[in-house]
């Protein structure tokens, strides 16, 4: 994931740095070691046998919050837009009732895979970023 991730562009919406694999695997030992509601999949081009990026939902009391992140070699191949759809899609098959993204409003990709995955914008902001969300 550590190549995946390691593109300073790809930082610009979704912030900080690119981590090394080091920074990276103690990252995700602290995420795993916490909430239980927390999940993640990374996302993996059988192809090319190569991780190209991920897809995650935090999980609390049936709404979950949504993230995806393909890494920039990868971008424009529809790639983040499946992962998303098949993470809604599964969601809804479980204890979840709706579905939650905070998405930069400059950030025309990141939207776009949140429509194809069903959520629709609000007038809510948070942090400088549209709420998107679907109900199941």
């Amino acid at each position: 994931m550590a190549i995946a991730l390691s593109d300073p562009d790809l930082h610009v919406f979704i912030g900080g740095a690119p981590l090394t694999a080091q920074e990276l695997r103690a990252r995700y030992e602290r995420l795993v070691a916490g909430p239980a509601g927390w999940r993640n999949w990374v996302i993996r081009l059988r192809a090319e046998d190569q991780l190209i990026g991920y897809v995650q939902a935090t999980i609390d009391e049936g709404v979950a919050e949504l993230a995806w992140v393909v890494g920039t070699p990868w971008q424009g191949r529809g790639l983040a837009t499946e992962s998303a759809k098949a993470l809604v899609g599964w969601l809804f098959t479980q204890d979840v009732k709706q579905v939650v993204a905070h998405i930069h409003p400059d950030h025309g990709a990141s939207a776009a895979v949140a429509a194809a995955a069903g959520l629709h914008p609000t007038d809510q902001m948070k942090d400088g970023e549209v709420r998107w969300e679907a109900t199941a």
